[in-house]
Protein backbone atom coordinates (compact mmCIF):
# COMPACT_ATOMS: atom_id res chain seq x y z
CA UNK A 1 0.00 0.00 0.00
CA UNK A 2 1.21 3.49 -0.84
CA UNK A 3 0.64 4.88 2.65
CA UNK A 4 2.23 1.95 4.52
CA UNK A 5 5.93 1.15 4.88
CA UNK A 6 8.32 -0.93 6.97
CA UNK A 7 10.07 1.35 9.49
CA UNK A 8 12.81 0.10 11.80
CA UNK A 9 13.52 3.26 13.77
CA UNK A 10 12.52 6.89 14.20
CA UNK A 11 15.26 9.01 15.69
CA UNK A 12 14.20 12.34 17.15
CA UNK A 13 16.56 15.30 17.74
CA UNK A 14 19.00 14.04 15.09
CA UNK A 15 21.77 16.49 14.13
CA UNK A 16 23.80 14.53 11.58
CA UNK A 17 21.22 13.84 8.87
CA UNK A 18 20.86 17.28 7.33
CA UNK A 19 20.66 20.87 8.60
CA UNK A 20 19.30 21.76 12.01
CA UNK A 21 17.49 19.47 14.43
CA UNK A 22 15.72 16.69 12.57
CA UNK A 23 13.58 13.61 12.88
CA UNK A 24 15.14 10.75 10.93
CA UNK A 25 12.88 7.94 9.75
CA UNK A 26 14.71 4.70 8.96
CA UNK A 27 13.16 2.41 6.35
CA UNK A 28 13.94 -1.29 5.89
CA UNK A 29 15.76 -2.81 2.92
CA UNK A 30 18.99 -2.18 0.98
CA UNK A 31 20.44 -3.85 -2.12
CA UNK A 32 24.03 -3.15 -1.07
CA UNK A 33 25.81 -5.47 1.34
CA UNK A 34 28.52 -3.19 2.73
CA UNK A 35 30.38 -5.07 5.48
CA UNK A 36 31.09 -1.81 7.31
CA UNK A 37 27.41 -0.79 7.50
CA UNK A 38 26.54 0.84 10.83
CA UNK A 39 22.84 0.00 10.38
CA UNK A 40 22.97 -3.71 9.46
CA UNK A 41 19.45 -4.12 10.80
CA UNK A 42 18.30 -2.02 7.84
CA UNK A 43 19.63 -4.35 5.11
CA UNK A 44 16.87 -6.95 5.17
CA UNK A 45 13.57 -5.64 3.84
CA UNK A 46 11.68 -7.86 6.29
CA UNK A 47 11.31 -7.52 10.08
CA UNK A 48 14.01 -9.07 12.26
CA UNK A 49 14.76 -9.60 15.92
CA UNK A 50 17.59 -8.20 18.00
CA UNK A 51 18.57 -9.83 21.29
CA UNK A 52 20.58 -8.19 24.09
CA UNK A 53 22.42 -10.95 25.92
CA UNK A 54 23.33 -8.62 28.78
CA UNK A 55 19.64 -7.85 29.42
CA UNK A 56 18.37 -11.43 29.24
CA UNK A 57 17.45 -12.94 32.62
CA UNK A 58 17.04 -16.47 31.25
CA UNK A 59 13.32 -16.79 32.06
CA UNK A 60 12.49 -18.42 28.69
CA UNK A 61 9.15 -16.58 28.57
CA UNK A 62 9.81 -15.73 24.93
CA UNK A 63 10.39 -19.39 24.07
CA UNK A 64 7.24 -20.49 25.85
CA UNK A 65 5.12 -17.78 24.23
CA UNK A 66 6.18 -18.47 20.65
CA UNK A 67 3.26 -20.20 18.84
CA UNK A 68 5.57 -21.32 16.02
CA UNK A 69 8.18 -22.94 18.28
CA UNK A 70 10.81 -20.79 16.53
CA UNK A 71 12.86 -19.84 19.60
CA UNK A 72 15.35 -22.02 21.43
CA UNK A 73 18.42 -21.51 23.62
CA UNK A 74 21.88 -23.05 23.43
CA UNK A 75 24.62 -22.31 25.98
CA UNK A 76 22.59 -19.34 27.17
CA UNK A 77 22.29 -17.82 23.70
CA UNK A 78 18.97 -17.28 21.94
CA UNK A 79 18.52 -19.07 18.60
CA UNK A 80 15.84 -18.09 16.09
CA UNK A 81 14.51 -20.49 13.47
CA UNK A 82 13.79 -17.83 10.86
CA UNK A 83 11.71 -19.95 8.45
CA UNK A 84 9.30 -20.78 11.28
CA UNK A 85 9.00 -17.23 12.64
CA UNK A 86 6.06 -15.13 11.41
CA UNK A 87 7.01 -12.08 13.55
CA UNK A 88 3.73 -12.12 15.43
CA UNK A 89 5.40 -10.31 18.35
CA UNK A 90 4.25 -12.74 21.04
CA UNK A 91 7.84 -13.20 22.25
CA UNK A 92 8.66 -9.52 22.61
CA UNK A 93 5.34 -8.84 24.31
CA UNK A 94 6.23 -11.09 27.25
CA UNK A 95 9.95 -10.30 27.62
CA UNK A 96 10.18 -8.70 31.10
CA UNK A 97 13.65 -7.22 30.61
CA UNK A 98 13.16 -6.00 27.02
CA UNK A 99 16.08 -8.15 25.93
CA UNK A 100 14.28 -9.16 22.73
CA UNK A 101 12.93 -6.57 20.32
CA UNK A 102 11.50 -6.65 16.84
CA UNK A 103 13.28 -4.47 14.30
CA UNK A 104 10.91 -3.32 11.61
CA UNK A 105 7.18 -2.76 11.77
CA UNK A 106 4.47 -1.62 9.41
CA UNK A 107 3.57 2.03 9.85
CA UNK A 108 1.26 4.32 7.96
CA UNK A 109 2.13 7.84 6.83
CA UNK A 110 -0.29 9.15 9.45
CA UNK A 111 1.45 7.21 12.24
CA UNK A 112 4.88 8.52 11.26
CA UNK A 113 3.56 12.07 10.92
CA UNK A 114 2.21 11.87 14.46
CA UNK A 115 5.80 11.42 15.68
CA UNK A 116 7.17 14.07 13.32
CA UNK A 117 4.65 16.71 14.40
CA UNK A 118 5.84 16.49 18.01
CA UNK A 119 9.03 18.33 17.09
CA UNK A 120 7.75 21.03 14.74
CA UNK A 121 8.98 23.74 17.10
CA UNK A 122 12.55 22.41 16.90
CA UNK A 123 12.47 22.37 13.08
CA UNK A 124 11.27 25.96 12.97
CA UNK A 125 13.85 27.22 15.46
CA UNK A 126 16.86 25.36 14.06
CA UNK A 127 16.14 25.20 10.34
CA UNK A 128 15.72 21.44 10.65
CA UNK A 129 13.17 19.01 9.33
CA UNK A 130 12.65 15.38 8.41
CA UNK A 131 15.17 12.97 6.89
CA UNK A 132 14.55 9.54 5.39
CA UNK A 133 17.34 7.02 5.81
CA UNK A 134 17.76 3.28 6.06
CA UNK A 135 18.59 0.83 4.72
CA UNK A 136 17.76 2.44 1.43
CA UNK A 137 14.55 4.50 1.78
CA UNK A 138 13.91 4.60 -1.97
CA UNK A 139 13.36 0.84 -2.05
CA UNK A 140 9.97 1.82 -0.63
CA UNK A 141 9.37 4.62 -3.17
CA UNK A 142 5.59 4.96 -2.87
CA UNK A 143 5.64 5.18 0.92
CA UNK A 144 8.66 7.49 0.88
CA UNK A 145 7.05 9.79 -1.68
CA UNK A 146 3.77 9.92 0.25
CA UNK A 147 5.53 10.70 3.54
CA UNK A 148 7.78 13.34 2.01
CA UNK A 149 4.82 14.90 0.21
CA UNK A 150 2.90 15.13 3.47
CA UNK A 151 5.89 16.85 5.10
CA UNK A 152 6.17 19.34 2.24
CA UNK A 153 2.47 20.15 2.54
CA UNK A 154 3.18 21.06 6.16
CA UNK A 155 6.15 23.25 5.25
CA UNK A 156 8.71 20.86 6.74
CA UNK A 157 12.20 20.69 5.18
CA UNK A 158 12.92 17.23 3.73
CA UNK A 159 16.12 15.28 3.16
CA UNK A 160 16.79 11.79 1.81
CA UNK A 161 19.91 9.74 2.57
CA UNK A 162 20.36 7.36 -0.38
CA UNK A 163 23.02 4.97 -1.66
CA UNK A 164 21.89 5.79 -5.22
CA UNK A 165 21.39 2.15 -6.24
CA UNK A 166 17.70 2.73 -6.95
CA UNK A 167 15.34 3.04 -9.87
CA UNK A 168 16.15 6.26 -11.72
CA UNK A 169 12.50 7.09 -12.42
CA UNK A 170 11.66 6.70 -8.74
CA UNK A 171 14.60 8.93 -7.82
CA UNK A 172 13.50 11.67 -10.20
CA UNK A 173 9.86 11.40 -9.13
CA UNK A 174 10.64 11.58 -5.45
CA UNK A 175 13.05 14.48 -6.05
CA UNK A 176 10.06 16.80 -6.39
CA UNK A 177 9.42 16.26 -2.68
CA UNK A 178 13.04 16.52 -1.52
CA UNK A 179 14.92 19.68 -0.48
CA UNK A 180 18.26 17.90 0.02
CA UNK A 181 19.79 14.60 -1.04
CA UNK A 182 22.54 13.08 1.09
CA UNK A 183 24.20 10.82 -1.46
CA UNK A 184 26.44 8.00 -0.24
CA UNK A 185 29.45 7.36 -2.45
CA UNK A 186 31.76 4.52 -1.47
CA UNK A 187 34.16 3.64 -4.29
CA UNK A 188 34.50 4.93 -7.85
CA UNK A 189 36.22 1.91 -9.39
CA UNK A 190 33.39 -0.38 -10.48
CA UNK A 191 35.15 -3.71 -9.96
CA UNK A 192 36.33 -2.69 -6.50
CA UNK A 193 32.88 -1.38 -5.61
CA UNK A 194 31.22 -4.66 -6.55
CA UNK A 195 33.79 -6.71 -4.65
CA UNK A 196 32.98 -4.88 -1.41
CA UNK A 197 29.26 -4.10 -1.75
CA UNK A 198 28.01 -6.89 -3.99
CA UNK A 199 26.71 -4.54 -6.71
CA UNK A 200 28.09 -2.45 -9.57
CA UNK A 201 28.22 1.30 -9.05
CA UNK A 202 27.21 2.20 -12.61
CA UNK A 203 23.63 3.00 -11.65
CA UNK A 204 24.86 4.90 -8.59
CA UNK A 205 27.10 7.16 -10.68
CA UNK A 206 24.41 7.62 -13.34
CA UNK A 207 21.87 8.71 -10.74
CA UNK A 208 24.33 11.11 -9.13
CA UNK A 209 24.90 12.75 -12.51
CA UNK A 210 21.14 13.05 -13.04
CA UNK A 211 20.70 14.83 -9.72
CA UNK A 212 23.55 17.15 -10.66
CA UNK A 213 22.12 17.87 -14.10
CA UNK A 214 18.66 18.73 -12.77
CA UNK A 215 20.05 21.11 -10.15
CA UNK A 216 18.90 19.09 -7.15
CA UNK A 217 20.81 20.15 -4.05
CA UNK A 218 23.02 17.20 -3.19
CA UNK A 219 25.72 16.62 -0.59
CA UNK A 220 27.91 13.58 -1.18
CA UNK A 221 28.68 11.46 1.85
CA UNK A 222 31.97 9.60 1.61
CA UNK A 223 32.46 6.97 4.35
CA UNK A 224 36.21 6.64 4.76
CA UNK A 225 36.91 2.98 5.52
CA UNK A 226 40.51 1.83 6.14
CA UNK A 227 41.58 -0.73 3.56
CA UNK A 228 38.61 -0.02 1.31
CA UNK A 229 38.69 3.51 -0.09
CA UNK A 230 41.44 5.42 1.71
CA UNK A 231 44.35 5.12 -0.71
CA UNK A 232 45.65 7.83 -3.07
CA UNK A 233 43.83 6.46 -6.12
CA UNK A 234 40.45 6.29 -4.38
CA UNK A 235 40.63 9.89 -3.15
CA UNK A 236 41.84 11.11 -6.54
CA UNK A 237 38.93 9.41 -8.32
CA UNK A 238 36.35 10.87 -5.95
CA UNK A 239 37.78 14.37 -6.39
CA UNK A 240 37.90 14.07 -10.17
CA UNK A 241 34.33 12.82 -10.41
CA UNK A 242 32.77 15.47 -8.20
CA UNK A 243 34.77 18.31 -9.76
CA UNK A 244 33.39 17.22 -13.15
CA UNK A 245 29.78 17.59 -11.98
CA UNK A 246 28.42 21.08 -12.20
CA UNK A 247 25.76 20.67 -9.54
CA UNK A 248 27.55 18.74 -6.79
CA UNK A 249 30.30 20.58 -4.95
CA UNK A 250 29.79 19.53 -1.33
CA UNK A 251 31.17 16.41 0.31
CA UNK A 252 31.11 15.16 3.88
CA UNK A 253 33.91 12.74 4.77
CA UNK A 254 32.50 10.31 7.33
CA UNK A 255 35.10 8.41 9.37
CA UNK A 256 34.25 4.75 9.67
CA UNK A 257 33.16 3.71 13.15
CA UNK A 258 32.35 0.39 14.76
CA UNK A 259 28.74 1.20 15.61
CA UNK A 260 27.45 -1.78 13.68
CA UNK A 261 29.50 -4.42 15.49
CA UNK A 262 27.19 -4.93 18.47
CA UNK A 263 24.12 -4.70 16.23
CA UNK A 264 25.39 -7.60 14.12
CA UNK A 265 25.89 -9.64 17.27
CA UNK A 266 22.32 -8.90 18.36
CA UNK A 267 20.70 -9.84 15.05
CA UNK A 268 19.60 -13.39 15.59
CA UNK A 269 19.37 -14.37 11.91
CA UNK A 270 22.27 -12.39 10.47
CA UNK A 271 25.03 -14.14 8.57
CA UNK A 272 26.96 -10.93 7.97
CA UNK A 273 30.49 -10.52 9.24
CA UNK A 274 32.01 -7.21 10.18
CA UNK A 275 34.83 -5.95 8.04
CA UNK A 276 37.36 -4.16 10.22
CA UNK A 277 37.90 -2.74 13.67
CA UNK A 278 40.16 0.04 12.41
CA UNK A 279 39.13 3.68 12.34
CA UNK A 280 40.86 6.44 10.36
CA UNK A 281 43.17 8.68 12.36
CA UNK A 282 42.75 12.44 12.65
CA UNK A 283 45.86 12.92 10.50
CA UNK A 284 44.44 10.73 7.73
CA UNK A 285 41.09 12.54 7.84
CA UNK A 286 42.74 15.95 7.57
CA UNK A 287 44.90 14.73 4.71
CA UNK A 288 41.87 13.46 2.80
CA UNK A 289 40.06 16.73 3.49
CA UNK A 290 42.98 18.71 2.08
CA UNK A 291 43.23 16.56 -1.04
CA UNK A 292 39.54 16.88 -1.84
CA UNK A 293 39.55 20.63 -1.24
CA UNK A 294 42.26 20.89 -3.89
CA UNK A 295 39.56 19.93 -6.41
CA UNK A 296 37.54 23.01 -5.51
CA UNK A 297 35.07 21.10 -3.34
CA UNK A 298 33.48 22.21 -0.07
CA UNK A 299 34.62 19.52 2.33
CA UNK A 300 33.49 18.82 5.89
CA UNK A 301 34.51 16.08 8.27
CA UNK A 302 31.41 14.33 9.59
CA UNK A 303 27.91 15.59 8.96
Amino acid sequence: MRDTGIVFDIKRYAIHDGPGIRTTVFLKGCLLDCPWCHNPEGKNEKPEFMWWAEKCIGCRDCQNACPQDAISFSDGSLLLDTPKCDFCGACTDVCPSEALKQVGQKMTVAQVLKVIEKDRAFYDQSGGGVSLSGGEPLLQPDFACALLGACKERGIHTAVDTCGHVDSDALMRIGEQVDLFLYDLKVIDDEKHESFTGVSNKLILENLKKLSDCGQRTIVRFPLVPGVNDDEKDIQEVGELLSSLGGVKEINVLPYHKGGVEKLERLRNSKNKFFTDQTPSVDVLNEVKSKLRAFGLRVELGG
